[in-house]
């Protein structure tokens, strides 16, 4: 997998050096776009394969939970883990790795026929899954500045809703028509094929393909200065990173573990994630069975969550930039007040008011992955710098799935001593805490952290 450098910016011109890079945005966007949203092809799947295991195996609420949690417990872990080894080794080789080990295990998963070795599956799925997320994030910190990531992360967080509706498409027609297994060991196959786009296609950072660092294209950007050298021709560099070098585990570490603005962000997304998978998981079940539902219209109606939340990822990045000069908190805290609302919403409208359950439902989806995106990609990449962009994106992440994790189990369990009512409660609490602590970061402010 090694990369050989493109250009040789010391004989470029200032606008053949923006033409390069702007090339290289777009394709670095688009490849990461689809590869991220492919992710859910084998990670999405098993919410539509619950009902076909209880057919065939008769399993519990309490275990087909658990193996949701078991998969978030290892997502979690995978988390912090590849969050670290995603600043040090970069997105290309260990995404790659995570494709193509998630598919073998999805395969795998598909001809199993004891629950604990599903549970082994599922969970070594999750830790594997957890490449993908953080190490794109560095990879985007590394090719656009603060002021273009509330645009271009918005738009890539469209990449997870709009693959997780696919998924869950694709996902509900096959179990219909060719039973569960057949969702495992299908979007495998593609998930594959995905691969073998991004590892051909991405390269890390500009360094790579022979451009200056993210910081002297910011210069030209923005000042309209060659980035090649400070604005006064005897001034020093106007920053001195001139390869895109790892800073060491020691440094990013403790950009995690001593700035209490991630943490912040880390506890809110912990809350966040348990109504999030609350629904990623449980809505088919609900639908089904709390209102009747066919599965392929199940998988029609919730597919409303990611496709407005692809909305949502758009229009809450762009409203940061637009309306409270690139701080991502005020757009996150009035997201999370209109979920823990519709949610409530949702659960109390009459089973035959789909119309009303789908609005309700579409702006679950908004308000769910508006602050998703902005709290696991812009906050990573504001409050740590690119340089530990993918570790603190891992960190804040990692949070998340314990939450994650917690729906899973304690929702099923819930649900199958207390109904459908504790489960929902559950989620518009955690919603609302989250909320709460998004209010006492309202008006940080963001800045580009430099390199010198």
């Amino acid at each position: 997998m090694a990369t050989h450098a493109t250009y040789d910016a010391s004989r470029m011109s200032q606008a053949d050096i923006m033409a390069a890079w702007k090339s290289w945005q777009l394709r670095t966007f688009v490849t990461i776009w689809i590869t991220y949203g492919s992710f859910y092809l084998c990670r999405a799947n098993i919410s539509f394969a619950l009902p076909g295991l209880t057919q065939e195996f008769g399993y519990s609420k309490t275990m087909l939970g658990l193996l949701g949690t078991a998969l978030f417990i290892m997502y979690s872990l995978g988390q912090f883990i590849n969050g670290q080894l995603g600043d040090k080794y970069g997105a290309r080789k260990l995404v790659f790795v995570g494709m193509v080990c998630s598919a073998l295990l999805n395969i795998a998963f598909s001809f199993t026929t004891a629950f604990t070795f599903m549970l082994i599956i599922w969970g070594l799925n999750g830790y594997f899954q957890s490449m993908g997320w953080a190490p794109q994030v560095k990879t985007m910190a590394n090719w656009f500045t603060v002021k273009q990531r509330g645009k271009w992360m918005g738009l890539m967080g469209s990449c997870y809703q709009i693959g997780n509706a696919y998924s869950w498409l694709l996902a509900s027609y096959l179990a219909a028509h060719y039973g569960w297994r057949s969702l495992f060991w299908v979007p495998a196959i593609i998930f594959l094929f995905s691969s073998i786009h991004f590892v051909t296609r991405l390269r890390n950072a500009p360094e790579e393909v022979g451009l200056p660092p993210i910081e002297r294209l910011r210069v030209m950007l923005e000042k309209g200065e060659d980035p090649r050298k400070g604005a006064d021709p005897t001034a020093a560099p106007v920053c001195k990173v001139v390869k895109d070098e790892h800073l060491g585990f020691v440094y990013t570490c403790k950009v995690c573990l001593t700035n209490p603005r991630i943490w912040g962000v880390s506890l809110a997304f912990f809350c966040l994630d348990i109504i999030r998978y609350g629904f990623f998981y449980w809505a088919p079940t609900f639908l089904i069975e709390a209102q009747g539902a066919a599965i392929t219209s199940a998988g029609l109606t919730v597919a409303v969550l990611p496709l407005a939340g692809s909305a949502g990822a758009i229009i809450c990045g762009w409203a940061t930039a637009r309306f409270f000069q690139d701080r991502r908190a005020p757009v996150i805290c009035i997201c999370l007040f209109g979920l823990a609302l519709f949610s409530y919403l949702f659960y109390t409208a009459p089973p035959g008011a789909w119309v009303w359950s789908l609005i309700c439902l579409a702006v679950v989806g908004f308000c769910t992955y508006g602050p998703h995106v902005l709290m696991v990609g812009h906050a990573a990449q504001d409050f740590a710098g690119r340089k530990a962009a993918a570790s603190a994106a891992g960190f804040i992440d990692g949070f998340g799935y314990i939450g994650a994790a917690m729906t899973g189990v304690f929702t099923g369990w819930l649900v199958e001593h207390f109904g459908w009512t504790a489960g929902f409660y559950y989620w518009i609490i955690a919603a609302l805490v989250a909320a709460f602590i998004m209010l006492a970061l309202w008006s940080v402010p963001v800045h580009e952290v430099e390199y010198d």
